[in-house]
């Protein structure tokens, strides 16, 4: 179910090129973290469990889409960027950039990480 302050977000806040790479994610959490519900966390787009699991933040060139505890993650796919002792996140320019299988991954694993 679409959270309609998270699409007020998208539409007053992200810029028309990069609605296509939130939506994208949007369903990708809702595939792989269902049990995790979608607020407005800081300002941004955030999925929630016990804890905050992911959050997206958008910029005029690119979709930075974080892990709250990402550096605990196993990065099989080499894609988190970050050096903070806990968050980890992903740069994503257009849509074709997402990898829906890495990204499947890290958020599996940031719902496994929040159910323990």
């Amino acid at each position: 179910m679409s959270e309609p302050a998270i699409d007020e977000y998208v539409v007053t806040r992200v810029a028309p090129v990069h609605r296509p790479t939130v939506a994208a994610l949007r369903e990708l959490m809702r595939q792989h973290a269902p049990e995790a519900r979608e607020v407005i966390a800081y300002g941004s787009p955030a999925w929630r469990g016990k804890k905050i699991l992911a959050i997206i933040s958008a910029s005029k060139t690119h979709i930075t889409f974080a892990f709250d505890r990402g550096a605990e993650f196993a990065d099989a796919h080499g894609l988190l960027e970050g050096v903070g002792k806990t968050t980890r996140h992903i740069k994503i320019k257009k849509p074709e950039d997402i990898d829906c299988d890495a990204l499947g991954d890290y958020i599996r694993q940031a719902a496994e990480l929040d159910r323990q």
